[in-house]
C-alpha cells in the first residue's frame, strides 16, 4: 500500500490541472510561453501519475482497469472483476 500522502498529492495535482486547463489552452494558442512559465508547475497534466485505485501503487499500472498488476491479479483470481477469467491451455 502506498503512503496516503502520495495519493493525496496526486489528487491535489489533479485539481490544479483542472483549475488551470482553460488558461493553459489559451496561452498555448497565443504562443505565450512566458505566461505559461508563470503558472504553477503542477498545472501541467504531465505531472500527474497513474496510481492504482486500490493500493496506490504507480508502477505496473493497467489503464483499462485503473489498477496495478498485483491488485488486478488478486481480484481477478478471486473472481471480483466482471468479464475477466483465468486463461489456461
Amino acid at each position: 500500500m502506498a503512503k496516503t500522502c502520495w495519493i493525496e498529492r496526486n489528487k491535489r495535482k489533479q485539481k490544479t490541472v483542472e483549475k488551470f486547463a482553460k488558461i493553459r489552452e489559451e496561452l498555448k494558442a497565443k504562443g505565450d510561453y512566458v505566461g505559461l512559465s508563470m503558472l504553477p508547475r503542477d498545472a501541467s497534466p504531465t505531472r500527474l501519475v497513474n496510481r492504482c485505485r486500490v493500493s496506490g501503487r504507480r508502477r505496473a499500472f493497467i489503464r483499462r482497469f485503473e489498477m496495478s498488476r498485483l491488485t488486478f491479479r488478486e481480484l481477478a483470481s478471486a473472481g471480483l472483476i466482471p468479464g475477466v477469467t483465468k486463461s489456461s491451455w
